[in-house]
Order: structure tokens, then C-alpha cells, then sequence
């Protein structure tokens, strides 16, 4: 596991939300659904720091558990990999007559990059969806924070991938 990846993809999150809910991508929008205006939430004045702290600290308990879904070989040479007796052993799978390390085996942003879209599809929009309606919030708002978190999952599993 690599930590400086987890780390580095926790501020995907961050970084993309301060694009995606600025006023003239998909904020305007998204005030609009909840019935506020710029003014309201200026004037709210929130502890800037303490929720930029917990925002990172939510964004890292997600990568951490993208790790296990992005980089997810469990067979024979997943196993062995994890044997005292098997550390420094070179572990090579031969595929379509070449010799390949196993280690490297899908390990591409691409690779990551599909798995996290799928945890966002599969995890995040049913999780929104669900307490938006129960919220009585509309499409709009499902989709903008849906949308957003399967590009940020997507984003945050091809960096955890590609950097292991």
C-alpha cells in the first residue's frame, strides 16, 4: 500500500470541488437547488480550516478504501506475494507467450481509473440518490454531486493504481 498515493489522491477531492462547485461551473446550480444564494453562504462565515480538515480527512478514508478495490489481484501469485518464504521470489505469469512480473499486472491509471468510476457509480450515486429523495431534492442535485463524486473516485482510483 502507498501511503503517498492515498494521501495525494485524498486532495483530489478538494481540488475538483473547488472547481466543480464554483459559482460558474455547477455552484450557481447547486445553490440554486438548495435555496441559497452566494450572499447566504458568505455570510454564514464557516471554519474554513476545520472543514478543509475534515473534507481531507473524509477524502482519505475514501482512498483507503479504494486502495483494496483499484489493486485487487487475489489469486495464486496475490497469495504467495504475502509468504515470508516467498519475499524477494520473483513472481512471473506468462502471458500470450511473454513472461510478465505479476506485480505489474494492471496496475495503469486506466485500470484505477475504471474501478473508482465503478465505486462511484455503484457507491456514491445510490448513497446520494437515496437521502436526496428522502430529501425531497431534485435530479439536478443528485446529478451534480453524483457526477462529481464518480469523477473524483474515478480520478483518486487511476492515481492509487498507477502509483503503486
Amino acid at each position: 500500500m502507498n501511503i503517498v498515493a492515498i494521501l495525494v489522491a485524498a486532495l483530489v477531492p478538494l481540488v475538483l470541488g473547488f472547481i466543480w462547485y464554483n459559482p460558474k461551473v455547477f455552484g450557481g446550480i447547486w445553490m440554486k437547488e438548495i435555496g441559497v444564494d452566494l450572499e447566504t453562504i458568505q455570510n454564514q462565515k464557516p471554519n474554513m480550516l476545520k472543514l478543509l480538515l475534515s473534507a481531507l480527512i473524509f477524502a482519505f478514508m475514501i482512498a483507503f478504501m479504494l486502495n483494496p478495490m483499484v489493486i485487487h489481484q487475489m489469486s495464486l501469485g496475490s497469495l504467495l506475494e504475502g509468504m515470508p518464504e516467498a519475499k524477494g521470489a520473483k513472481i512471473e505469469l506468462l502471458v500470450n507467450g511473454k513472461s510478465i512480473a505479476y506485480k505489474d499486472l494492471f496496475r495503469t491509471f486506466k485500470h484505477g481509473a475504471l474501478h473508482g468510476l465503478l465505486c462511484g457509480v455503484f457507491f456514491a450515486w445510490p448513497i446520494i440518490g437515496t437521502q436526496a429523495l428522502f430529501e425531497n431534492r431534485s435530479k439536478k442535485y443528485i446529478a451534480i454531486h453524483s457526477v462529481y463524486w464518480m469523477i473524483s473516485m474515478m480520478l483518486m482510483g487511476g492515481i492509487i493504481c498507477a502509483w503503486q
